[in-house]
């Protein structure tokens, strides 16, 4: 059996509880991780030590969850959590425990975790202890639970988004008495706090293996949390340009853009207005006119239920809103998708549509990515030579406006888009001089 290496730190705090005469271990993720060959980002320790005792011992400690056990320990500017073996006791709200007593066993608290592979303590006296063989389930690249897999779900019902989150992080399979569990107890899901579901789907979103989304719906966790993501997984698209239908779409444009935040959040959401969109022809191909617009709302109202943050949404919605707006290959069509769409997001856009090109009907694809990429080469040019695309770009602003007689306000405003289409028809206009020549013919034709 390999050993783990610990920090020195981690080392120093194991020790020193050691030396007072108290049993402690690392324990959780960190240990899972370090298995699998992987740097923790924290280091959890578990003891035998009560919270008073813990904040005797060391010298600079902080109440994180006294209640619970947990105080924080501060070593060289690093915090570590410390944490008293615990029994936990009945949950009475599918979340919290309602009492948590202390135990001197490390094995009663391994007990009380979720998954066998985070239920496996390690110091480097006694070396692993691993009473439901969590290694082994590591090893195999297995998700289980602890016990009975019901039990653990009714106790903490966010464990089963955990279980798929874990299977996008990790690439693990999710065991099968545990995936029915999940079936089983879904709807419990809904007693779970907003910030919570949307914290765990971000990881999942974000992680190697996004697709694992899936098991959202095979376990039917989504019709309680997402049901728009389901709806989508029931919506066909008889159409050339595809091959999925609308949820495995999604699920190919998530694999194909790189894992950030709003790029992976926009991907998920681009085509939720689809299902309500969709109509028929005569020859029996599937069109979804306006799909853009009305997943746009859906997306708004479905990360306003997750409780995201103003700016997180605003870009994604814009995103959304956009994805599908064509662009030629031809500097006057790109600089005006620049201004319809905005600069800030222009780029995010770029990488979204090749996402979404990637997940349709690959016959076409060649021609669509060489299309793309004219696309993105003119785009690149006109950012390098700094053409104006936007308002802000002009050589005048409203105050210069205003010099020569324009009056504040809507009157303003229209002179400057129409300054912006003549510069953009005309860039070596953008002087200060020329376009207030031009605006005062604005002001004659008043």
């Amino acid at each position: 059996m390999f050993r783990i290496y610990l920090p020195e730190q981690v080392v120093y705090i194991l020790d020193l509880l050691k030396r007072n005469g108290h049993e402690a271990f690392t324990v959780g993720g960190c240990v899972r991780d370090s298995v699998l060959g992987k740097i923790p980002g924290d280091w959890d320790i578990t003891t035998s030590a009560v919270p008073e005792q813990i904040k005797q011992i060391f010298q600079k400690t902080y109440d994180t969850g006294i209640k619970h056990g947990t105080v924080t320990v501060v070593l060289d500017e690093q915090h570590f959590e410390i944490t008293t073996y615990r029994i936990e006791g009945s949950y009475n709200d599918y979340r919290h425990p309602s009492q948590v007593l202390f135990t001197r066993n490390i094995i009663e608290d391994l007990k009380r975790r979720d998954f066998t592979m985070n239920a496996i303590a390690f110091n480097p006296d006694t070396g692993f202890v691993d009473p439901f063989d969590g290694i082994s389930d590591i090893k195999n690249k297995i998700i289980r639970c602890v016990g009975n897999p019901e039990e653990r779900f009714r106790e903490d019902a966010l464990r089963m988004l955990r279980a798929v989150r874990f299977a996008g992080q990790l690439d693990f399979e999710i065991e099968p008495d545990t995936l029915e569990a999940v079936k089983r107890c879904s709807s419990l899901i809904a007693n779970i706090s907003s910030e919570r579901i949307r914290d765990e789907l971000s990881k999942l979103l974000v992680s190697d293996h996004p697709e694992k989304i899936i098991l959202m719906v095979k376990t039917r966790l989504a019709d309680s949390i997402l049901a728009e993501f389901a709806r989508c997984m029931l919506t066909e698209q008889r159409h050339p340009y595809h091959v999925y239908n609308v949820g495995i779409h999604t699920i190919e444009t998530l694999k194909n853009i790189r894992a950030d935040f709003v790029l992976r959040w926009t991907m998920l959401l681009h085509d939720m207005g689809k299902p309500l969109t969709r109509t028929a022809d005569e020859n029996g191909i599937d069109h979804f006119y306006g799909h853009g617009r009305m997943s746009e709302i859906i997306a708004n109202d479905v990360l306003k239920r997750l409780r995201f943050d103003n700016k997180s949404i605003r870009k994604i919605t814009r995103l959304v809103k956009w994805h599908d707006r064509p662009i030629e290959p031809a500097k006057e069509a790109v600089k005006r998708a620049i201004r319809a769409v905005g600069e800030d997001i222009i780029e995010d856009l770029l990488e979204v549509q090749e996402a979404d090109m990637r997940g349709q009907n690959p016959e076409f694809l060649r021609d669509r990515l060489e299309k793309h990429k004219q696309v993105k080469k003119i785009y690149n040019e006109i950012i390098e030579q700094q053409e104006c695309c936007s308002i802000k770009d002009l050589a005048v602003n409203g105050n210069d406006l205003m010099e020569i007689g324009f009056k504040r306000g809507r009157e303003i405003g229209t002179a400057l888009e129409k300054l912006l289409d003549y510069v953009m028809e005309y860039p070596e206009m953008n002087t200060k001089e020329q376009l207030l020549e031009y605006a005062k013919i604005f002001i004659k034709m008043r």
